[in-house]
């Protein structure tokens, strides 16, 4: 057991450190124009925005949470003494879960039920949807089954994973932890390896220029009812507003 710990608390921290750091680097400097999320709003939008929506606000909100649990442990330690505000925080924490598991889960089911979706679905786009589906699901189970998560992750894996990036690595706390907890700790670091080789990469250029840009007006000179309607068939034609 000793040496399945240090394997994953140790070993795997650092080989997944060290494979986004490189592997980020490596791929921006090679591909930056494929730095991207590879969007396919325009092969489907109705089932895009019931699953992007609440996962993209389900997940960004549980990972601030953790930033600042990790960041601020004893802010929050100091929040969490009054029972009323840990209550309010443990709830919200796990209504966020729940909309970034539906979320994900509508995104999943779209790109294996809708053919064009599928058609630019690689496996390492299915790969990483279900880790972090299965990683999302594991959250929600400790915050049911072992709740006040935020206190005992201030105290407990945040001074590990100081520990991680102070090159002093501390497994005793981590170590007795239940195993479903270890095993969500893993996939954590299973994701951050896997960035560099998925569209995952993109959360490391979010579009921040959007928000003061100009105003874009697009103009239609098709049919969008039907360029839209995803039962219709692709040709090669030559576009007509070219």
């Amino acid at each position: 057991m000793d040496l399945l710990n240090n394997f994953l608390f140790i070993a795997l921290p650092y080989v997944a450190l060290t494979v986004f750091l490189v592997g980020t680097i490596y791929r921006y400097r090679g591909t930056k124009f494929k730095f991207s999320s590879l969007s396919s709003e325009f092969l489907e939008r109705r089932k895009l925005f019931w699953g992007s929506v609440p996962f993209h606000w389900g997940i960004i909100i549980l990972f601030f949470g953790h930033l600042i649990g990790f960041l601020f442990p004893k802010d929050v330690l100091a929040w969490n003494s009054e029972p009323v505000r840990l209550l309010i925080l443990e709830t919200s924490a796990f209504i966020f879960g729940i909309s970034a598991f539906i979320g994900l889960f509508n995104l999943l089911l779209r790109r294996r039920t809708n053919s064009r979706i599928r058609a630019v679905t690689s496996w390492m786009d299915l790969i990483i949807e279900v880790i972090i589906l299965v990683q999302i699901f594991i959250g929600l189970w400790i915050a049911f089954g072992y709740p006040w998560g935020s206190s005992w992750f201030a105290a407990v894996l945040s001074p590990y994973l100081t520990s991680i990036f102070t090159l002093n690595p501390q497994i005793d706390a981590i170590s007795v932890l239940p195993l479903v907890i270890k095993l969500h700790i893993s996939l954590a670091f299973l994701i951050v390896l896997l960035i560099p080789f998925s569209r995952l990469v993109h959360l490391l250029v979010p579009p921040l220029s959007y928000l003061w840009r100009p105003y874009q007006k697009v103009i239609w000179y098709w049919n969008r009812k039907r360029i839209r309607n995803p039962k219709s068939v692709w040709n090669i034609t030559e576009p007509k507003n070219n």
